[in-house]
C-alpha cells in the first residue's frame, strides 16, 4: 500500500482510464460544459447567435450549431433519450418493488460517482485521493441515513472522514494536506449529500416522494431547455456557464411550479397544492446552482464530462449534479409541510 516516494501520478493511473481521456474530451468540448446538453440556451437561439465562437476553459469553444444527425451540443440525442429512458424504468421499478432495491441504486450510484471524481482529479490535478474508503463510507452512509435518520448519516460521515485521514496518513506526507482536503470535499458532496434521497425514502410514502423529487428536477431540466432554446437572450452565469440565460431559469422555474403544484394535489399525502408551488421554485434554483456548481468544477479541471458511463449524458456525476444539492432542501421541505411520514 505504501508508496515510496509519493510522486505526483502520472494522468489517470490506477483509475481505470487511458491516459487519453482528459485530452480527448478537452479537446472535444463543446457547450458549457455542464455535461448536459440542456442548457439554457445553450448553442441556438437568440443568445448563441448574438455570441460567436470563442475558447472556453478546458480547451473548449461556446456558441456554434447544432452537429445534424441527431446531434446537438456534440452530444447524440437519440443514445441520450434512449439511456434516460432506460434510467427512468429502472428507477421507476425499484423505488416501487422493494424499497432496498432502490436503496442500493442509491449506494452504487454514489461509488461510482465517487470513483469518476476522483479519477478525474487525479489525471487533471494530481491529487490522489482514498477512493476505498470513500466509496465503502459512502455507501455506509447512505444505508445508515436509511436506517437511522439524519443522525446516522451525520455518523456515518465523520466516521468516513477520519478514515479517509488515516487511510492517506500511509502514504508520505508530501500532498497530504491537499489530498486530504479534497476527500473531505468529495465525502460531503457525493455521499453525503446522496444520503438526503435515502432520507425521503424511509418515510410510509418514500417512493412517491422520491418520484416526485426526481419528476421536479427532470421538469426543471426540460423547462430551463425549452425556455432557453427559444428565448435565452441574457445570460445566467457567462464566466461559468456561457449557454445558460435568465429566461431559460424563469422556465425552469415555471415548469418546476406548476409541476410541484400538480404532483402534491395529486400524489403527496396531506400536501396542499401551494406547498408543491414552493417545492418547484426551490428545486429550480437549487438544481440550476447544482448545475453550476459541477460546471465550475469541470472547467477547473479542464473536462468536459465527468466520465462515460452513460452514452449522450457523460458519466454519473453528469446526471447527480442537478440532484445532490437539491436533495437536501427537498427534504427539510418534506419535513416542514407533511413531517417525516
Amino acid at each position: 500500500m505504501n508508496e515510496p516516494s509519493w510522486r505526483p501520478p502520472q494522468p489517470a493511473a490506477g483509475y481505470g482510464e487511458p491516459p487519453a481521456y482528459a485530452r480527448q474530451h478537452a479537446a472535444g468540448h463543446t457547450g458549457d460544459g455542464t455535461g448536459h446538453g440542456q442548457d439554457f440556451g445553450a448553442d441556438s437561439g437568440p443568445a448563441a447567435a448574438q455570441a460567436p465562437a470563442a475558447s472556453a476553459p478546458g480547451g473548449g469553444r461556446q456558441g456554434g450549431g447544432g452537429t445534424g444527425g441527431g446531434k446537438r451540443a456534440g452530444r447524440d440525442l437519440r443514445a441520450a433519450v434512449g439511456v434516460g429512458l432506460a434510467l427512468g424504468a429502472v428507477i421507476i421499478a425499484a423505488l416501487f418493488v422493494y424499497k432496498p432495491v432502490f436503496l442500493g441504486v442509491i449506494a452504487v450510484a454514489v461509488m461510482v460517482g465517487v470513483w469518476e471524481l476522483s479519477s478525474r482529479l487525479a489525471e487533471q490535478k494530481q491529487i490522489r485521493v482514498p477512493v476505498v474508503p470513500l466509496a465503502i463510507g459512502g455507501a455506509a452512509m447512505v444505508v445508515a441515513g436509511y436506517l437511522r435518520g439524519a443522525a446516522g448519516s451525520w455518523v456515518a460521515l465523520g466516521l468516513t472522514v477520519l478514515v479517509v485521514l488515516l487511510w492517506r496518513m500511509a502514504y508520505a506526507p508530501e500532498t497530504y494536506l491537499r489530498d486530504a482536503t479534497a476527500a473531505v470535499f468529495a465525502a460531503f458532496y457525493v455521499p453525503f449529500l446522496a444520503t438526503f434521497v435515502a432520507l425521503m425514502l424511509a418515510a410510509d410514502d418514500g417512493p412517491w416522494r422520491v418520484l416526485v423529487f426526481l419528476v421536479l428536477v427532470v421538469v426543471s431540466d426540460t423547462g430551463a431547455y425549452a425556455v432557453g432554446w427559444r428565448l435565452g437572450r441574457r445570460k445566467l452565469a457567462p464566466r461559468i456557464s456561457p449557454g445558460k440565460t435568465l429566461e431559460g431559469l424563469a422556465g425552469a422555474i415555471s415548469f418546476a411550479m406548476v409541476a410541484g403544484a400538480l404532483c402534491f394535489g395529486f400524489l403527496i399525502e396531506d400536501a396542499l397544492w401551494w406547498q408543491g408551488l414552493l417545492m418547484g421554485l426551490a428545486v429550480a434554483i437549487c438544481a440550476t446552482l447544482g448545475d453550476l456548481g459541477e460546471s465550475m468544477i469541470k472547467r477547473d479541471l479542464g473536462i468536459k464530462d465527468m466520465g462515460t458511463l452513460l452514452p449522450g449524458h457523460g458519466g454519473i456525476m453528469d446526471r447527480l449534479d442537478s440532484l445532490l444539492p437539491t436533495a437536501p432542501v427537498a427534504w427539510l421541505l418534506y419535513l416542514a409541510f407533511t413531517g417525516a411520514g
